[in-house]
């Protein structure tokens, strides 16, 4: 991925944090046909290793966990918020007129070997730990013991688990950084205008960068 300097992001508890966030990542992977790519929900236990590790799971007929091309490294990517940014939101365009669109936005790159884990229990175990992220918000939390354990033991088998230790994380923040303060506010002011949850989210991103550059 190109990062010029200005969007770089390499803390990493900024980029686990934006990694727990929005946990559905692509998953990219090799396998005997060529470059293949899933959609999966990913937990990260951040204690492992350097840089943490991917815990997940795939369907058992999902061909991603049979047909790899052995130590070929995994890349996942999970994506943040992100949105257009018209040039009309720069008040520098009453001035000089010389501006153009562009597209901000947040991402993750994680790099690592993927490793299959072909054990119904750690299956479940993985599955307990995602799903109790994920309903923490919930006023009445799903858990996986709320259904009947025959029923849930069958699904299980219907899965394998993968994890990826992490052995490279790449973070852009594509913010307005390259932007005059006045352009900057102009973004923030733009994106909530449209009222959409996504671009208020990256306004906000984009008002914390300006403020961390002063």
């Amino acid at each position: 991925m190109y990062v010029p300097t200005h969007f770089a992001e390499s803390n990493i508890d900024v980029l686990h944090q934006l990694m727990r966030a929005h946990p559905f990542a692509t998953l990219i992977t090799m396998s005997s046909a060529g470059i293949n790519a899933n959609h999966v929900p990913l937990h990260l236990i951040p204690e492992a290793g350097q840089y943490g590790a991917l815990q997940g799971h795939v369907a058992r007929a999902n061909p991603v966990w049979s047909d790899l091309v052995h130590e070929v490294e995994a890349l996942v990517i999970f994506q943040g918020p992100d949105a257009y940014i018209s040039p009309s939101w720069y008040p520098t365009k009453q001035i000089d007129g010389k501006v153009v669109p562009t597209w901000n936005y947040i991402t993750v790159h994680a790099y690592g070997t993927l490793r299959v884990i072909d054990d119904p229990a750690w299956v479940k175990n993985q599955l307990e730990s995602l799903t109790t992220q994920l309903e923490a918000s919930f006023e009445k939390p799903w858990a996986i013991a709320d259904a009947p354990m025959a029923f849930t033991d069958n699904m299980i088998n219907a899965i394998v688990g993968v994890e990826i230790l992490i052995t490279k994380l790449v973070g852009k923040w594509k913010l307005s950084q390259n932007q005059p303060a006045l352009n900057q506010a102009g973004v923030v002011q733009g994106l909530q205008s449209l009222k959409q949850s996504e671009a208020t989210e990256l306004a906000s991103a984009v008002e914390k960068a300006h403020k961390k550059a002063r």
